[in-house]
């Protein structure tokens, strides 16, 4: 069953980002991520049950990766918002050999010999992506900068999203923290946080024009949706961070076929190419 919801997950992942993708489109990064905040909290109260009673070791816990999320969200937001979302995509499924590592070196997972397969099949994938979008090649050196400004964004969020895979691991197994207790105090720390920033910076806020946007309403219900789905599957005893990283990646089919059809983004075969020997990756570790 946990490999059901982490299926689900990966799918509902692909089409959030699509719709980050529609939500940045003429507003900044910051108050996109603010209101989102807002309104997923929103969304979450009604179905969090009971958020009182959690240990102040866990609540430590779920606010250090509350900051580690906030991070990564700006980072992966800016760089959604400057490249193509199916090279976004397949530059996300980077997060494998991270949680792969961190699965390894912290929970003390093992890996089987058709995982092993599977983590030089992504590897390979990744490697063959060159780190670089084909239009931007033979571009100019400010070009060049800019594409290595967003992949270091891309690969950085990914990394922080890692490290928050692994804390949810080890949250829900602890057994002191319920998926709804989890899913309600991550998202406050995180609306505090970026209440702080948006203070300090004094970002200005168009609350009211985004609060119509529809596509902030589909990346908040859709956020409170596959997070719930994800720390349910992270409560199964026999779930593996390891497994569970790879099944995530789904979402990448969903975003190149997003960049291909819905923003005519050009020159995705390659992508596909790439993204295809990370997907059999995937496949041999469920084997």
């Amino acid at each position: 069953m946990w490999i059901l919801f982490v299926l689900i997950y990966g799918v509902l992942k692909g089409v959030r980002d699509i719709a980050k993708k529609k939500a940045l489109s003429g507003h900044g990064v910051v108050e996109v991520l603010f209101v989102y905040t807002v309104m997923s909290f929103a969304f979450t109260i009604p179905v969090s049950g009971n958020v009182i009673g959690v240990p102040p070791k866990e609540m430590l816990m779920v606010a250090f990766k509350s900051f580690v999320i906030v991070i990564a969200f700006l980072c992966s937001f800016y760089a959604l918002d400057r490249m193509p979302i199916s090279l976004y995509g397949v530059l996300d499924l980077s997060r494998v050999l991270f949680s792969m590592t961190l699965g390894i070196l912290i929970l003390k997972e093992h890996l089987r010999v058709n995982q092993i397969i599977a983590f030089v099949l992504i590897a390979s994938g990744l490697l063959l992506l060159r780190y670089k979008p084909k239009a931007l090649r033979n571009g100019t050196v400010k070009a060049e900068h800019v594409a290595g400004m967003l992949y270091v964004l891309a690969f950085v969020s990914t990394f922080l999203n890692a490290i928050s895979g692994t804390m949810d691991k080890i949250l829900m197994g602890g057994g002191n923290i319920t998926s709804g207790q989890l899913q309600f105090w991550y998202t406050f720390f995180m609306l505090v946080y970026y209440g702080i920033y948006v203070l300090v910076t004094r970002t200005r806020i168009h609350f009211k024009e985004l609060i119509r946007n529809p596509y902030m309403w589909a990346i908040s219900v859709l956020f409170v949706v596959a997070d719930r789905f994800l720390f349910v599957a992270n409560s199964y005893s026999d779930s593996k961070v390891t497994i569970m990283t790879l099944l995530k990646q789904s979402c990448c089919i969903v975003t190149i076929l997003g960049g291909k059809f819905i923003f005519k983004e050009k020159n995705t075969l390659q992508r596909f190419v790439c993204a295809a020997i990370i997907i059999a990756g995937i496949v041999v570790s469920v084997i």
